[in-house]
This record gives C-alpha cells, structure tokens and sequence, in this order.
C-alpha cells in the first residue's frame, strides 16, 4: 500500500519536520526549544561548545563515528566500524572475526593497522569569504581559485603534523567551513565480540527490525610519551583526551528524549526531481547489478579458500550493506511516491519564487541543463572507469599520477598527493595486502572488462593498452599475463614506486605501470571536464540554495545542510513505528529475541557462553522490568497499536529512535537528555532509508545497540572486568 497520502498529509500539517534535522552543533542554540520539548536537558550553548562535554568526546574514524568513554583513550564504536582492525589481526591460527578477542591488559592490545585514525574536531571556522572572494568566472579557473584558496587556509592550518584539516563546502557551495582534527595515529584493538555477535543476524537482518545486534567494539587511542600523536610504537602510551563519555547503565525508556552526535555521510534532501529520477532509474539499479556480482563471486571464493575470506570479510560486509541500502532506496520510491512527493514540492517553491524573485526563477533552467550533462557524464564514463577497476591497476595509477604531482610546488599538487597527505599515502600502500588476493583482484576486474566490451562507448586508448583484446578469452589471457609479469604485489616494490620520476615510469617494463602510464591523459581529459563542469555547478547551485533556504524559511521549515561526514547533532524519542506490513514495531528487543532466532547457523549463530547466560537468566543488574514510562507511547496516541505491558524483564538488546542519521552515523553515541551515553547507533529500519532523500517521521526511524546489552556481554559473557573499571558508569539514582 502506498502512502503518499500519509505523507502529504504530515507535510501540510508540518508535522513532516519533527525530529528532521542534521544540525551544526552551532546551530544548536537556535533549537533550544525543541530540545528542551523533547527532554533534553543539557544546554544547546554546551553542545555548541566543541571544547566541552560532550562534544569534545565525539570522534571520527574518518567513514564511521566512535567516543571517548574513560580517561585512558578507551573508545567505543560499532564492531561493523572496527571491522578492518579486527580483520588486520585475524589470521588462521586466531580468527577474531569468527572467535572476538578481549585484551586483558594494555599489552595485550594489538594495532588496528597501520591506516586507522582517530579525528578529533577541536575547531569549525566559517571561511565563506575567504573561499569566495573574486572568483572568475571561466569554469576551470574558477574551480582551480577555490580550490587554492581551500589549501591555502589549509596550510595556514596546520601548523604541525599533529593536525589534519580541511575545508568543506556546505549548501552545494554557499558556504564553506575550515575544520581542524587533532589526528590519532596509533589506534589498537582492545575488544570486539565475536561476529556472530556483532553481525548477529547479518544481512538478513540488516536494515530490518526487530534487530538482536551486538553492534559494539573497544578501541584505544595510543600517542607518544610526550603525550603528542604518533604512529605506532610499542613505548606509546594511552592518549588522554580532554573529557570522556559518562554512561547511564540504566539506559532509556519510550518516550525518553535522545539526542546523537557524528558525522553522518552523505544526504540529498535539496537535490531536484530529476536527480532523484537519474538515480532511481539508472545510477543505482547499475550499481546494485554490479555489487551483487562482486559479492556472489567473493562469496563463492571464499568458501573455498579460507583466507580470501578472511581478507575480502570487511570487503564483503561493506559491499552487502550497500547492496541492501540500494535495494532499500528502489523499494523506497516503489512504496512511497517521493518522487511524486519532490516534483510537488518543487513546483510550489517554483511558484513561489516566481512570485517573489521572477528573475531568479532562470536559475533553475540553468542548473537542470547542468545537472543533465553531469548524468551524461556519469554514464559516459561509468564502464571504463570501472574497467580500471584492478587494485594493481589503482595504485600504478595512483602511483604515476603521484610523479607527476611533485613535479608541481606543494601548494599546485592535487589534493591527496601533497606532502601532507604522504604519510596515508604510505600507509594505503602497505595496507592493500590484508585485503588483497590476487585470484579474488584477477576474477572481479575480468567481470567489469567482459561489461566494458559488451556496451559501445569504447576508449581506444585503453583498448591499445589491452592489445585490442576482442573477446573474453583475449582477455583472459591478457590478464592472466599482467598478474603473472607485475612486481606490484610486493610491498616492498609499491612503496619503493613513491620515489621513482616520470621517466622511469615511462619506461618501465611492469604491464600494470605501462597500462597506467597509457590510461593517464586520458583520465586527466575526464578529470578536467569534471572539474569544468564542477566550476559551472559552483556559480548556479549557491544561487539556487539562496532561494531554496529563503523558501524554508517562509515555510518555518527547518534549514540545515545535507550531511557532509562533518560533525552534526540530532535529536528525537526513543519510540516505534508502524511497519509496511501494518504491525506495529516496539521500541526495544529482549535477550529472548536471540534465542528465538538462533538457529545455529550463520548468521543466527549465537555463540554458545551467550545462550548458556540467556537460558540460566544470569542477567544480574541488568535487567529491566520495564522499558515503559507511560502506558502509551506519543504514536499510540496518534495512531492505533497494541498496549504496551510492564512485563519486560530482560535486558534490552536493540532500541529504536526517531533521530535524524545516515551512513557515517555508525558508532554515533546515542545521549539521554543529560548527555550520557545509553547506546550505539548502528543502522535504520527498511522503510527509513529513503530518508537520505525525504525525511518521513511516521516511519523514520534509526536502531541502537542498548547500553544495558553491551555492559551486560562485558560482565556476564566475556568478563571484560578490566575494561568495566575504566567505564565512569552512572545511574539515575546517583546521578
């Protein structure tokens, strides 16, 4: 059943907007009633303040967030967002992904590889201005000028190796913001669940609910001992950040105000109609049909071989989250007409403008004809970017364009290839061998060699490259020979390249550098025909979210930018949701759940300690007799559902909010109204996840591990006694 009658009428009521919202935590002030509506107790002047708790304990691993939650650097994020250094150290002899792993002591904490990071925001700046000022109006020159104002306010910034900034732009180009993070560069694994834990459920589970998801992993932040980042050395010592998380051990209840800090990824919510169209019909069914591909064939690779499983595992989990969220946002706009819902709303804001400002009503032509030439684009160069899909192949590639690079001044490099950015650069080489087989590499870039031949839009030079290879046994046999000939999968060779010139990979004899050295003006055709194209796009899409925000706020509707992985704060209740098929979903999930569930194969494969503590009801403090503060929560009263009984009497697993998040949010601490820690962000519901175009509060609804769950596996399943002392655990009655 569609419910665009629903939706409509929540829009026309304006009720569509009530926990919508990924706020700049200096925008908080300006929320100050609805957080105080909502229970939340804690200052929004105080969550504005970067430099005080909470927000000061709030951490980036630069594509997830995690938090500081002891004195010593002890920080917790989902097991899904550690899920690389927990693969790092995985190996036959002690698989941490299938058995957890627990370190009882300091010594006893391994590293979580040599490319994971802590980011620490300590300063959000607005360099409007200074980004641009006097602008061209020539598109390159253009997109070149913001560009070099961006690194040199960058350099300005980083006054030492210890931080790591950036500018970015928020509202398509309206604004731009200087961040500067303190970077951690010695992060070690301290404890994680086994995956059967962590994943419970997998992806049969993911983006459902009701969910039974230890979602959690400790993590520590180790620096010299001079107290300053470092990388990894064995004299290092536990960093001490500048606050730690207070946690509330006896969590939340429905209808409790919950507010979450992170740095969600990516939203679209002021994209036109036609952008939702280019990717409802074409982007992502094309990139949902190769996923599942790669994810088949891995799959089937790994259950021969057990160390391709080990190394494609995070490879893997990452692939089927996408997988499922694709799947997810085309059922989405199959089950609600956002599509109908955006054109709607575009045409009164079209209406409106023309009415207020006529002249501006042009901006959008001009922006639609651009936009369309960016999808042209898109897929244009879809298949030969992704026949340049080999790991080997992107890092000659990488590896060329980096000689090329230092022929420049710093300051004239492109971004990542300064000497700032050398240190990751370094560590992305060494990493590539713990997710990386070369039969698994071989398999997955033959599969987008054979769809690059099989479409028309052919690039001669690639195909010279590949010796005009016609047919799949051509290239087979072309492939078959670069892999046997290259000297690239040796670490030792790769980092060495760093250092070479222009000339000697010109005439060097690795298939893999010579393709590189091939492909590389044409792919620097492309990228600056994307760079024009960006250049035009910056003068059209600042003017159009002029109007956009202008509309907003006539409407009293809530402005605020689409998610950029910067930090952001939302806020909501803990509540649940009428599902699509009419049930309605409670907010919390019991231990029983799992036992329900278990089946004694992945992924409903509960460890066997787990269901000995559910079956013996060794729950201890931990138990809840009741997850309700009134009879009925605020939707029961809206709507029509079953009353809820004060019979939980179990330990809730998994709870539900109305929070505002998205990809990025992953280990996102979930805060009760006084800022202590209750929980874990870690995914959304099915019906939610098209909120990352149109934000629906009847059914939108994010999920969270429960504080009560994690605090009851460390004392009563893996006895993590070491890391409980750590904790600053607070309850309501002490506090």
């Amino acid at each position: 059943m569609r419910i665009t009658l629903i939706a409509a009428l929540m829009l026309s009521s304006g009720f569509a907007h009530a926990d919508e919202g990924q706020w700049q935590p200096y925008q908080m002030p300006s929320i100050a009633d609805k957080l105080t509506e909502r229970g939340i107790d804690i200052p929004a002047t105080q969550l504005a303040n970067l430099g005080q708790y909470p927000m000061n304990a709030v951490v980036s691993l630069g594509y997830c967030t995690a938090s500081f939650v002891s004195p010593q650097g002890l920080v917790v994020t989902n097991h899904h967002c550690a899920y690389r250094g927990i693969q790092y150290n995985s190996k036959k002899e002690h698989n941490y992904l299938a058995d957890g792993f627990l370190a009882k002591s300091m010594s006893e904490e391994p590293s979580a590889g040599p490319s994971e990071r802590l980011y620490i925001t300590e300063s959000v700046t607005d360099v409007t201005a200074k980004i641009t000022a006097n602008l061209p109006d020539e598109p390159l020159q253009r997109y070149e000028q913001i560009q070099a104002n961006s690194k040199a306010l960058i350099k300005q910034c980083e006054t030492d190796d210890y931080y790591r900034c950036s500018v970015t732009s928020y509202h398509h180009g309206l604004e731009y913001f200087l961040i500067k993070q303190l970077i951690i560069r010695d992060v070690r694994l301290v404890y994680a669940p086994p995956e059967s834990v962590g994943g419970y459920g997998g992806d049969i589970d993911n983006y459902e609910y009701p969910r039974h998801s230890g979602d959690f992993t400790f993590l520590r932040a180790y620096v010299g001992k001079d107290g300053k980042p470092a990388v990894y050395s064995p004299d290092n010592v536990p960093f001490e950040p500048k606050s730690y998380l207070k946690i509330n051990a006896d969590g939340v209840k429905a209808g409790d105000g919950v507010f979450v800090a992170g740095y969600p990824g990516a939203t679209s919510r002021y994209n036109l109609t036609s952008e939702l169209k280019f990717a409802s019909d074409w982007l992502y069914p094309t990139y949902a049909k190769r996923y599942q591909l790669q994810i088949d064939t891995i799959n089937k690779m790994g259950e021969f071989n057990h160390d391709i499983a080990i190394k494609y595992a995070g490879t893997l989990a990452s692939m089927a989250n996408r997988m499922k969220k694709l799947n997810g946002l085309l059922d989405g706009f199959k089950a609600t007409d956002i599509v109908g819902i955006k054109q709607s709303r575009e045409q009164n804001f079209l209406a409106w403008l023309t009415q207020q400002e006529p002249a501006k009503a042009k901006i959008i032509t001009e922006l639609e004809r651009l936009l369309a030439e960016q999808q042209k684009q898109t897929q244009t160069n879809y298949y030969f970017e992704n026949a340049q899909s080999s790991t080997l192949l992107a890092t000659a590639k990488k590896l060329y364009r980096l000689a090329q690079e230092k022929q420049k001044p710093d300051a004239e490099r492109e971004s990542g290839y300064q000497q700032r950015d050398m240190k990751m650069f370094r560590a992305g080489l060494k990493r590539i061998d713990s997710s990386f087989d070369v039969e698994v590499d071989k398999t997955l870039w033959l599969q987008d060699l054979n769809a690059y031949i099989g479409q028309p839009l052919k690039v001669e030079v690639f195909d010279n490259a590949l010796n005009n290879a016609t047919d799949h046994q051509d290239f087979v046999a072309k492939v078959d020979g670069i892999y046997a000939l290259t000297e690239l999968t040796n670490p030792e060779v790769r980092l060495a390249w760093m250092d070479k010139s222009v000339a000697e990979f010109e005439s060097s004899s690795d298939p893999f550098i010579r393709l590189a050295v091939d492909v590389h003006d044409t792919n620097m055709a492309l990228e600056k025909a994307d760079k024009e194209l960006a250049g035009k796009l910056s003068k059209v899409k600042p003017l159009y979210m002029e109007a956009i925000i202008d509309y907003y706020k006539a409407n009293n509707w809530p402005v605020y930018a689409d998610a950029n992985r910067t930090l952001r704060i939302t806020y909501g209740m803990v509540d649940g949701y009428q599902s699509k098929d009419a049930l309605y979903k409670q907010p919390f999930t019991r231990l029983e759940g799992i036992t329900a569930k278990h089946t004694g194969e992945e992924p409903f494969n509960a460890p066997e300690k787990l269901l000995k503590a559910i079956k013996a009801k060794d729950y201890g403090k931990h138990e809840i007799s009741s997850v309700y503060n009134d009879p009925r929560s605020w939707f029961c009263k809206l709507t029509s559902c079953v009353e809820p009984k004060n019979d939980f009497n179990s330990v809730p697993v998994n709870f539900l909010s109305s929070v505002d998040t998205t990809g990025g949010n992953s280990g996102s601490p979930v805060f009760n109204g006084q800022g202590e820690l209750v929980g874990l962000n870690f995914d959304s519901t099915y019906e939610a996840i098209t909120k990352d175009w149109f934000f629906n509060p009847t059914i939108t609804r994010a999920v969270h591990v429960d504080i009560r769950y994690i605090l009851w596996m460390m004392d009563k399943v893996d006895h993590a006694d070491n890391l409980i002392k750590e904790l600053d655990l607070v309850t309501n009655e002490s506090r």
